[in-house]
């Protein structure tokens, strides 16, 4: 069983982090070449704008997903580091715990939205498609996220007391410094 969580950890991390890659990357070049094409030949291209609003979307859904296993949102321990180390972990687990069930809402809410819009079938302005397909983002980020922070839950519950907090700031560290020298975690 370990193995195949193993896998599907390496599958999430790939997705989310190629979604979110390829969607900054492609809007900024998309905005780019329009700005370009508007203000150096007085044309555009009529539906970057709305395309551009989708890639963003879904670059950044995917990155915050990402980030989740990354450890790389804002994390306050200041307070956790005055309680007792069991405590602290209580505490990481519970607050962790709200987040996914958070996310889990969202994902299936996202989900709701996207199968509304399925029945009015709606289509968008600008790039003539679906409008479920852009607002699928919502619940596969989401979900993704979610099965993140559960990723997190069980490291925090299996990880020491006395190095829950350690554990977190060495991450942090790690990241910061592998982030200087360019390289991947």
């Amino acid at each position: 069983m370990g193995k195949f969580f193993t896998i599907l950890d390496l599958g999430v991390a790939a997705l989310n982090k190629n979604i979110a890659v390829f969607g900054m990357i492609s809007g900024v070049t998309l905005a780019f070449v329009n700005v370009v094409l508007r203000y150096a030949f007085d044309a555009s291209i009529t539906w970057a704008g709305e395309l551009t609003n989708y890639l963003f979307m879904w670059g950044a859904l995917f990155g915050a997903a990402y980030g989740f296993k990354k450890g790389i949102h804002i994390t306050v321990t200041l307070l956790l580091a005055q309680l007792s180390p069991i405590f602290a972990k209580a505490l990481l687990i519970f607050s962790t715990t709200i987040s996914t069930v958070y996310l889990i809402f969202m994902a299936y809410f996202g989900y709701g939205l996207v199968m509304i819009l399925v029945d009015l079938e709606e289509i968008s302005v600008d790039l003539n498609i679906p409008m479920w397909i852009p607002s699928l983002v919502l619940p596969l980020a989401f979900g993704a996220a979610a099965f993140r922070a559960g990723e997190k839950i069980y490291e925090i519950s299996i990880t020491d007391a006395d190095d829950v907090l350690k554990k977190a700031e060495d991450e942090i560290i790690h990241d910061m410094t592998a982030m200087s020298a360019g390289e991947e975690k």
